[in-house]
């Protein structure tokens, strides 16, 4: 599939009005941590909560889709506010679409960051298909938009930094 430019994929978010997530290799660098008793940590990038928390501001609806669950994720997300944390389904297509009707919004109104094979389908549906610089060959290949930064290492900033770009805002207006 053709890639969008920087320009042009500034252009696409001007119509997008939910970005979903993936979140192991796109929120955290694809490393879990787990102690013997279980217990489990993530990484996540601090860049990438801060451009979060200010997009839900700018009004944009923000939604985690994850394959397996996280209590680390829980966490997280509720750390910064995100409303919509949809975890522990492998198909995200059917994970996300009670979503998309309760907000009246359908997959043309959606952007999704993924990394790997599982990604696939949800990024063939949505409006706006997008790989992280290191995910799965296959992905990159179904993305319009492929990232220049890693999963867990300011992507999500980069893609929230196009998306202010897009509604001509200045993120630090929306800074408390």
């Amino acid at each position: 599939m053709p890639k969008l430019s920087r320009e042009e994929f500034v252009t696409r978010l001007k119509t997008i009005k939910m970005l979903a997530l993936d979140v192991d290799g796109v929120l955290t660098d694809d490393s879990i941590y787990f102690g013997p008793d279980g217990f489990e940590l993530k990484r996540f990038n601090i860049s990438d909560g801060l451009f979060i928390v200010l997009a839900m501001r700018a009004g944009l609806e923000l939604a985690v889709v994850s394959g397996r669950y996280s209590s680390a994720t829980d966490t997280r997300m509720k750390d910064l506010g995100v409303r919509h944390v949809l975890q522990d389904m492998k198909d995200k297509t059917k994970q996300i679409e009670p979503l998309l009707a309760r907000l009246s919004l359908d997959y043309s109104d959606v952007g999704f960051v993924g990394n790997e094979i599982l990604d696939i389908k949800l990024a063939k549906k949505v409006a706006l298909p997008i790989a992280v610089a290191d995910a799965a060959q296959e992905l990159i290949e179904a993305a319009l938009y492929v990232t220049q930064e890693k999963g867990g290492r300011g992507a999500v900033r980069e893609v929230l930094e196009c998306y202010f770009e897009a509604i001509g805002k200045d993120p630090k207006s929306f800074m408390v």
